[in-house]
């Protein structure tokens, strides 16, 4: 059986919420600092979605070479999401669909649900999911406190 109740909030978002010491785990392995690069798997439209977001997280020290995978297929979610969203505008919710007899001649049509509405409400549920692990929906960044900059209190000492 897993564990039961929500996923642990990440460590970096427990010292940036100010959570007490002895609920920060101060033991958690840390990735070796290294390039984070898209896999060879993304497609073209899922490696734009990767070079647009991926420098700023990667910046922020969200995203690390251990997180490859997960990021990639948030970006693939995305590209997937774009392009169902894409289909469901040109073709509308609703379409027309061929209905046949038993000889397999078109007897009429139906209306019915376009079945690009599917592939979109997946790719939906993937990408809230993903980008809820990298702060990438407002919920997930509403409770983020994060100094100012010109403070002295960066949050690249933070996370450090």
């Amino acid at each position: 059986m897993g564990k039961r109740g929500p996923a642990p909030k990440p460590t970096q978002l427990r010292v940036l919420h100010g959570d007490r010491k002895d609920r920060i785990n101060s033991d958690e392995p840390q990735p070796s600092a290294g390039d984070v690069a898209p896999p060879t798997w993304l497609s073209d439209e899922a490696r734009e979605v990767w070079e647009e977001y991926a420098p700023d997280l990667e910046a922020k020290r969200v995203l690390t070479a251990w997180d490859v995978e997960a990021f990639a297929a948030w970006c693939d979610a995305v590209a997937r999401r774009r392009d169902a969203a894409r289909h469901v505008e040109e073709e509308g919710a609703v379409v027309e669909s061929p209905v046949f007899n038993k000889n397999g001649d078109i007897s009429g049509h139906r209306r019915g649900k376009n079945p690009w509405l599917l592939a979109l409400d997946a790719a939906d549920a993937q990408v809230r999911t993903y980008g809820a692990r990298f702060g990438l929906t407002p919920s997930d960044r509403a409770g983020l406190k994060i100094p100012n900059e010109g403070d002295g209190l960066g949050a690249e000492r933070l996370l450090s």
